[in-house]
């Protein structure tokens, strides 16, 4: 059954992908067609990510509801519940959606990565023509040079470093910015805790996106780029369309 889900929706249609656009690209440019995959996938999802980024702000909108139900409920967990839920509903969202678009994308990595690095169980530039669609030709040639430049089954310092860069913006515009300390205010554990987690997906996740983008291989590196790029441009047209 796993293996079914997994070929079916996940690993076959980025493999599929990533060989049509090394056949169309002119010169088999591995690189850039992980880069119109990509483009692709993110199309896809695009609904999803619409969605989630809606959220977001919603969710920032409310805060101080939020807080303030928290606050005055505290010590009644289920009303508390009840009456943060009721908020969620008149506001139209699910709080959900975004963790949900965050593991729907690891499979998607996973399987770009298998398909650049195995194929099925034969590595590229070969070509596993046993998983291709009928509709999928097989491409004469694929180039593993990023722009003739980039070993894209290498290390690349420089596509790391702009995926870390460009998460480190993404999660900037997604997030509300951190609001100062009252000093009149005893601090909290809740607080604390919120504060702390804001901090580590502003600061601390780049980092650790850069890290990985750099031990893994200049292919995921390029896909968090280009991914990240894209949800920045989706942040942007959600702010100007509310």
């Amino acid at each position: 059954m796993f293996t079914y889900i997994w070929h079916t929706f996940f690993f076959d249609p980025v493999y599929n992908g990533l060989i049509f656009f090394i056949d169309v690209i002119p010169g088999g440019d591995v690189g850039l067609a992980i880069i119109a995959t990509v483009i692709v996938v993110k199309t896809i999802l695009l609904p999803l990510s619409i969605k989630a980024a809606k959220t977001q702000r919603v969710m920032r909108e409310i805060d101080p509801k939020l807080k303030e139900i928290k606050e005055t409920l505290k010590d009644k967990r289920e009303e508390q519940a009840q009456a943060m839920m009721k908020i969620y509903r008149e506001a139209g969202i699910n709080p959900f959606a975004s963790i949900f678009l965050i593991f729907l994308q690891i499979p998607i990595i996973i399987a770009l990565y298998f398909s650049v690095y195995t194929g099925g169980g034969i590595a590229l530039p070969a070509i596993n023509v046993d998983l291709l669609y009928s509709f999928i030709p097989v491409p004469e040639f694929a180039d593993m040079n990023f722009m003739g430049m980039i070993d894209i089954t290498g290390k690349s310092l420089v596509l790391a470093l702009l995926a870390g860069v460009t998460q480190y913006y993404q999660v900037k515009l997604a997030m509300p910015a951190l609001p100062p300390r009252d000093p009149k205010v005893a601090p909290n554990f809740k607080d604390d805790f919120s504060r702390n987690m804001q901090l580590q997906m502003r600061y601390v996740m780049p980092v650790i996106i850069f890290f990985v983008a750099y031990a893994v291989s200049a292919a995921i590196a390029l896909y968090f780029f280009v991914s990240n790029a894209v949800a920045i441009l989706q942040e942007v047209y959600v702010r100007k369309h509310r």
